[in-house]
Formats: structure tokens, C-alpha cells, sequence
């Protein structure tokens, strides 16, 4: 069932929203070369604790981090831990935070340093701008969920790069994951509910280097490209407000 937020909700979720925004906006200058996996998770887990917050991915489901940390072929759920960060790396960090008892969710891919290749550059552009696509959708007329999803694909596809299929977007704000589904592909057989006011939603492109097809690692989490191509992933919450589609994990 979708649950509809009231405007006095999406206000206090946007205040958590904005919190994950300044968390992952600071990222960008501390991930360097040389740390380890889980020294950026302490940096996130500190951060969201300092101004109140709860890390929404910790122990949810048994997960050990506080941030999802995916580094190169690694797609998303990657567990922090003692892996080395290279200069060139693509590290996406997918991070919630629970503020009260509002969730927010949102992903961003970093390449660490400087890279000399060109099409890990294309690959987080391109991913950056099917997130931008996919709110783009969100926002016409009457939209439908499937509005959201075909401009992700067309845009991914149109690049040669593979659209993960087996993981997609959600609802999110009073819980962490909620209905409806948001795919970043279209199918007849998804659910495609229009999208009403007072829906949040994680919108999240999983775009892959090459092939769309994943594996998953031992450890029970870490989801993998097949090939072993690096993979990005970008995520915003948004709400849909009585004055049209509102990004919630900005920091302004």
C-alpha cells in the first residue's frame, strides 16, 4: 500500500533530507586515495549521530554499516570494511538517515582524484543526468510511475551502458523502504500507479558499465557487476507536493 504524506510529514522529512544532502556534499572533500572503505563509513556514522540522527542502514536486515559503500564493479550494498580506495576508484555511497522517525535515502558516486578514463568519466555523467531525467518524468502531467522509469532507460541504453534490473527506486519517509517500486526500466509487468500528491520517492539509476546482469558476493550483501565493469549509482528523494515534484535531498 502507497502511503500518502501530509504536508506537515514531508516537512519534517525534507529536514532529513536536507541533513543526508550536507553529509554527502561534505564527501566530496574528505574520500581520498589511501583510506579504507570503513573509515568513510565512521566519518558518516559520526556525522549523522553528531546532529541527532540515526543511521537508517545500520543493523537493518543485519547490515553492518551505517553507509553502503560500493567501490568500481561493485553495484550497491557494499559492506565498509578493510578494502583500499585507488585514485581513479568510483565510489558510490548510498546512505538514509532516520531523524525522528523521518527517513531520508540518497546515493552519489565520487571518482576519487583524477581518472584518465574517459569513460568512467561518461559513465557517472550520464548516470547523474538519468537521475535528473527520471525527476524530469516525475514531473509531467498526470505522470505515472513508468514516467519516471523510460526516460532512466532510454538515456542509459541510448549510451551503451546496462541497466540494472534486479534492484530499483522506492517509496520512503516514514519508513526506509515503502511502496510503490521504481524501476529504472519498463516493463507491462510492473505496477505503474500514478503518481498523487504526498508521495515520496527514492528515485535511483544503477547504471553499469557494461552488461545490466549482477552476481552477488559470499559476504550475503555486496551486489556485483557480472563482468566486473565499474557501475554508478545517483539518488534524490523527492515528494510531490500541490506545487509539483519537490527534490528533498538538497542542501540549500
Amino acid at each position: 500500500m502507497i502511503t500518502l504524506k501530509t504536508p506537515d510529514q514531508i516537512k519534517y522529512i525534507a529536514q532529513s533530507c536536507r541533513l543526508l544532502a550536507q553529509l554527502h556534499d561534505s564527501l566530496g572533500s574528505f574520500i581520498e586515495a589511501g583510506m579504507i572503505t570503513k573509515e568513510i563509513d565512521s566519518y558518516c556514522h559520526d556525522f549523522i549521530v553528531r546532529h541527532k540522527g540515526r543511521p537508517a542502514f545500520l543493523n537493518y536486515m543485519g547490515f553492518p554499516g551505517s553507509a553502503c559503500i560500493s567501490v568500481n564493479e561493485e553495484i550497491i550494498h557494499g559492506i565498509p570494511g578493510k578494502r583500499k580506495i585507488e585514485n581513479g576508484d568510483l565510489v558510490s555511497i548510498d546512505l538514509g538517515i532516520d531523524l525522528d522517525g523521518y527517513y531520508s535515502d540518497a546515493a552519489r558516486t565520487f571518482i576519487v582524484g583524477t581518472t584518465d578514463n574517459p569513460d568512467h568519466e561518461r559513465l557517472v555523467r550520464i548516470t547523474r543526468q538519468c537521475l535528473e531525467v527520471g525527476i524530469q518524468g516525475a514531473s509531467k502531467p498526470n505522470a505515472r510511475i513508468h514516467d519516471i522509469s523510460a526516460p532512466i532507460f532510454k538515456l542509459a541504453d541510448s549510451n551503451g551502458f546496462g541497466v540494472v534490473r534486479d534492484y530499483c527506486g522506492h517509496g520512503v519517509g516514514l519508513a526506509i523502504h515503502e511502496e510503490p517500486q521504481v524501476p529504472n526500466y519498463v516493463s507491462a509487468m510492473s505496477p505503474n500507479p500514478r503518481l498523487r500528491v504526498g508521495m515520496v520517492l527514492a528515485i535511483e539509476p544503477m547504471i553499469n558499465l557494461g552488461t545490466k546482469n549482477i552476481r552477488h558476493l559470499d559476504d550475503g550483501w555486496t551486489v556485483v557487476t557480472a563482468d566486473g565493469k565499474p557501475s554508478a549509482h545517483f539518488e534524490h528523494t523527492i515528494a510531490i507536493t500541490e506545487d509539483g515534484v519537490k527534490i528533498l535531498t538538497v542542501a540549500d
